[in-house]
């Protein structure tokens, strides 16, 4: 590499598993409103710079439970829905506006029929209706990597059985194999939730549990990513790959952010450097968002989202729902909104790419000037950001990577190809944390979240006795193990305490939660009884199966108690 710095772009997507579980305001609506408004949009921008010859790369995350939702037959039906009523409801407007003769909303009406009508052709046509075709597609061609997560974006710190951590991290992998056609090297860690290895004690005994980074070293993941004060405020080890085994200790407690103090500090941990993680250095690295360049984004005070001539995102019509105005800038009434003009947000567009072109390669030159090393800027965020919640966004990604790829001294490149061109030098100690308040597991377990977890620790330990009881399950029991394994999955979502939490969606979380633990126990409760089903049995888990059927491939047995342990051991006693 003869640039001076690298960056990629980390797009985290994910959307809690909403297939036929409700619609507006929550449900599945969701996974529609970013089909046609981020991932679409997103999909054709990277078609057309790799069409046009751009050189591209940068990361594109895909959690397992999203994946499986956009390769549904049922999701992609519903979506073809979705946007032709968009597209007709624009076109209503456009009727009515003309009626009431205001020009300039019926040409922003015009306006939004035209853009349904071409994310709905572009889904079709372009696309096939397979965007996970698409992805696969673009990785092949070396555009993208495509990371994983866990397959349900479960808590992993938070979960009390290291079999449900195993269970998580290699069903998504097993997911991501099937759809991608090969290994995953970068995995996102639901929530940037990292734990470090700990000391428990459980009915009398001293039990040591591996870090996370073990059970991704098991499925042979190279490189995850945190948060920025995670490696910021972690503690580097030890410089060469030997030099850190048996330099780490283990936390001897849980639900803390904590900062073990092992070995001399040699300096501050950096988001500009990849480094090893565990104690087997060379195999799983860490990225940390690097938060000077991402605030530019995410700030609502500065960050370019905010920018008086983007769409505004709350204020929608009353009669059809579209979003006709801008956001008018800082303090501006919702009622009071001045109406979008795309021109002038385009050019806004166009001076916030070249700007944050420009940003990245100064902080690179800086650090290089700084450190003589080749350092990389790890630019992470949702990516539902861009299109649905910033309407411009995916526009100005595009004009950013086109930018990139011209620059003389940054070069676009993924995660894990960076760590392979350029290995890790040191071993840091990752503090526990995440990218939730106070930098802990506060978001996830509260006051208002305490009681989802004591169900989840008895699923847990429910299901390593399920195993244990039936190793070698066959026909209806196989399918019957096999769903019950699935509704525990779906349980452990942290999608549910979040929005506990946040108070976005409250109830219909409880409600989700509550639904999935109870099929969780009703199918438990028959596998326990170990005789064959009866045509009603039957019927319900054919019933719960057609409503909840991610990982088709899922196995049972991968839930076998091991605590302790990352490695498989399916003889272990709870």
């Amino acid at each position: 590499m003869s640039a001076t710095g690298a960056c990629t772009f980390v797009l985290h997507s994910h959307i809690p598993y909403a297939r036929q579980a409700g619609m507006w305001p929550h449900g599945e609506e969701w996974i529609h409103e970013a089909i046609a408004e981020t991932y679409v949009p997103l999909l054709d921008a990277l078609t057309d710079l790799q069409e046009e010859g751009v050189p591209i790369a940068l990361t594109v995350g895909m959690t397992p439970i999203l994946t499986e939702q956009l390769a549904d037959p049922t999701i992609i039906d519903h979506f073809v829905a979705y946007a032709a009523e968009r597209s007709a409801w624009a076109a209503a407007d456009v009727e009515r506006f003309e009626q009431s003769g205001d020009q300039q909303m019926r040409d922003l009406a015009l306006y939004f029929h035209h853009w349904y009508t071409q994310i709905l052709a572009s889904f079709q046509d372009r696309f096939q209706k397979n965007l996970i075709g698409v992805l696969r597609r673009l990785q092949d061609a070396g555009a993208i990597e495509v990371s994983t997560s866990a397959a349900t974006h479960g808590y992993l710190p938070l979960l009390a059985r290291d079999s449900s951590i195993h269970g998580q991290v290699h069903t998504g992998v097993q997911s991501y194999r099937r759809h991608f056609g090969r290994d995953p090297k970068a995995i996102w860690l639901p929530e940037c939730a990292y734990r470090p290895a700990i000391v428990e004690e459980e009915r009398g005994r001293t039990v040591h549990r591996p870090g996370l980074e073990t059970f991704l070293a098991e499925e042979g993941l190279l490189v995850f990513f945190s948060e920025t004060h995670t490696v910021e405020g972690g503690r580097p080890v030890g410089k060469a790959a030997g030099d850190a085994v048996g330099l780490y200790g283990l936390v001897p407690r849980r639900y803390a952010v904590t900062s073990p103090e092992h070995g001399e500090q040699l300096e501050p941990g950096t988001t500009y450097q990849a480094y090893w993680v565990g104690d087997e250095p060379g195999r799983v690295a860490v990225l940390g968002r690097n938060n000077r360049t991402g605030q530019q984004v995410w700030s609502g005070e500065f960050g370019y989202p905010g920018d008086a001539w983007y769409r505004e995102f709350h204020r929608k019509d009353s009669e059809s729902g579209m979003q006709y105005w801008r956001i008018g800038g800082p303090g501006v009434d919702l009622g009071e909104k001045p109406t979008y003009d795309p021109a002038r947000a385009a050019e806004r567009v166009r001076d916030h790419a070249n700007h944050y072109v420009h940003l990245i390669e100064q902080h690179l030159g800086e650090y290089h000037q700084e450190s003589g090393r080749v350092g990389v800027i790890s630019s992470a965020y949702d990516t539902e950001l861009f299109g649905h919640w910033w309407f411009e966004g995916v526009d100005w990604l595009k004009g950013v990577l086109r930018g990139l790829a011209a620059s003389e001294s940054v070069e676009l490149t993924t995660a894990s190809r960076f760590v392979e061109e350029h290995a890790p030098t040191q071993v840091m100690a990752l503090p526990e944390s995440s990218w939730g308040a106070g930098g802990g597991h506060f978001t996830w377990l509260n006051v208002d979240t305490e009681w989802v977890w004591e169900p989840i620790h008895a699923a847990e330990r429910r299901m390593e006795t399920l195993v244990a009881a039936v190793p070698d399950a066959a026909g209806d029991r196989l399918a019957l193990l096999n769903q019950t394994a699935r509704e525990l999955l779906l349980l452990q979502s942290s999608d549910w305490p979040f929005l506990v939490t946040t108070g976005q969606a409250k109830e219909y979380a409880s409600e989700r939660f509550i639904t999935h633990t109870e099929r969780f126990n009703r199918l438990a409760d028959l596998a326990e009884r170990n005789t064959e089903l009866s045509p009603d049995e039957r019927e319900l888990l054919d019933d719960i199966a057609g409503r909840d059927n991610p990982f088709p491939a899922i196995d049972y047995r991968d839930f076998a108690a091991r605590q302790g342990v990352a490695t498989p051991a399916p003889t272990a006693t709870a």
